[in-house]
């Protein structure tokens, strides 16, 4: 009977418990509401949608994970939303899809009114204030810009205010974690000459360097060139699932030394090294990173909608509030936490801003990438035509009607020199 009576006691107390933990962990989302590093609801509206955005509602959508009530629900605040296009498209048809995916996200964050398009800290702040969930743009993979600083420039005046330098394909200029795509391969370059001009450009703007996707060779080129703090905008601990996308403690270690952050990837394969994954496994990332460089250098990373597996009980935007419950349990305290939610990314942003302002007297880069590295043979390159060149270019039938003109307008001169004066 006693010991009846004790385990009912104790099972009491583990339901007030856990029942005070999920409070705790909704009051903090709600008093320090998430920014998110990385969603890809833009590509499913592609996907699934063509982007027709007058043909769904936004409020409630089905076979995604992100939808406007969800977020509201999840307590995020600012979500990046990623611009990606596939890198088949590299070389060919980039630039285009990207300015596509940037409309459809800019039409997202202006027609409906929960959302406001946001480019700086101080709107993402005023956002916070009016109670708006602030979209942040950001280009995956840097295949986007064909090799182009003048394209970089126009994408930051769209809005854009990050972008990672790749995908799961190299470029001409820096190097992914991933080998699927046999593309632009070098070696002991990973960051080319043209890759910092173009680190040194987004400094310039106040564009955020996201690595997430580099090889860790590029990464570390990056942490050691950036005059700006640089992010891992959705990445996880190498130690904990030792996936190619995730990131080493050495690495880290220098992220540290940048003042980055690393904004943790829930994509059960990154986060267990599986399809499946739970919340411990996810909180066992934070826990390893916050031991190696602190909780100051951690963020969130979703990558909600880029993937089709998650942490159980972690399926959507809905459930961020989980993952902090975890931690609190874990005796992560509710400074550490609040940093992990928003503040350590607005200092990040704050930082990157500042060295934008630094570098104010700089003008534009002029830097461009050698026609042999690009290697691209559709690459047109604006200057005057030769006439023996365009000719020769030119097929038979065309070659033979140009000779045939030419002869005519022989004899048109000829008859006109002999006409009396």
């Amino acid at each position: 009977m006693l010991s009846l009576r004790a385990l009912l006691a104790f099972s009491l107390c583990r339901f007030i418990s856990g029942y005070s933990e999920k409070e705790r962990a909704h009051n903090l989302t709600y008093k320090y509401p998430l920014i998110d590093g990385h969603n890809d609801i833009a590509l499913q509206l592609r996907i699934l949608h063509n982007n027709k955005l007058s043909k769904i509602n936004l409020t409630h959508l089905n076979k995604v994970a992100t939808d406007i009530s969800r977020l509201r629900v999840g307590h995020v605040q600012t979500q990046m939303f990623a611009v990606y296009v596939l890198c088949g498209a590299q070389q060919m048809d980039a630039v285009r899809l990207t300015l596509e995916q940037i409309d459809v996200v800019r039409r997202m964050c202006t027609e409906f009114p929960d959302f406001e398009l946001v480019t700086s800290t101080q709107e993402l702040r005023a956002s916070a204030m009016n109670k708006k969930i602030a979209c942040l743009i950001s280009i995956e993979g840097g295949h986007s810009i064909d090799s182009s600083l003048p394209a970089l420039r126009m994408f930051y005046l769209l809005g854009v205010r990050s972008m990672s330098l790749t995908h799961s394909c190299n470029t001409p200029w820096a190097e992914s974690s991933s080998t699927f795509y046999d593309v632009f391969i070098r070696h002991n370059n990973s960051l080319t000459t043209f890759g910092m001009a173009v680190v040194d450009e987004m400094n310039r703007l106040g564009m955020i360097v996201d690595i997430s996707h580099t090889s860790w060779g590029t990464a570390s080129a990056v942490l050691k060139h950036s005059k700006a703090p640089v992010i891992f905008s959705h990445s996880s601990s190498y130690t904990i699932c030792n996936h190619s996308r995730n990131v080493p403690d050495w690495l880290l270690h220098e992220l540290k030394k940048n003042r980055g952050l690393i904004m943790v990837n829930f994509y059960s394969p990154f986060v267990s090294c599986k399809s499946e994954a739970n919340v411990f496994h996810l909180a066992d990332h934070f826990d390893h990173i916050k031991r190696v460089i602190g909780a100051e250098s951690i963020g969130i990373g979703g990558d909600f909608d880029g993937g089709n597996s998650f942490p159980e009980g972690l399926e959507d935007v809905s459930k961020y509030p989980v993952i902090i419950q975890e931690l609190l349990k874990r005796n992560w305290t509710e400074d550490e936490l609040a940093n992990v939610l928003r503040r350590n990314f607005l200092r990040v942003f704050e930082e990157v801003e500042g060295v934008r302002d630094y570098l104010r007297w700089k003008k534009p880069s002029e830097e461009e990438i050698p026609l042999q590295e690009v290697e691209n043979p559709c690459r047109s390159v604006l200057q005057r035509p030769s006439l023996r060149k365009l000719s020769s270019n030119q097929s038979p039938s065309l070659r033979a009607e140009g000779s045939l003109n030419l002869f005519y307008l022989g004899l048109v001169l000829l008859f006109s020199l002999s006409l009396p004066g």
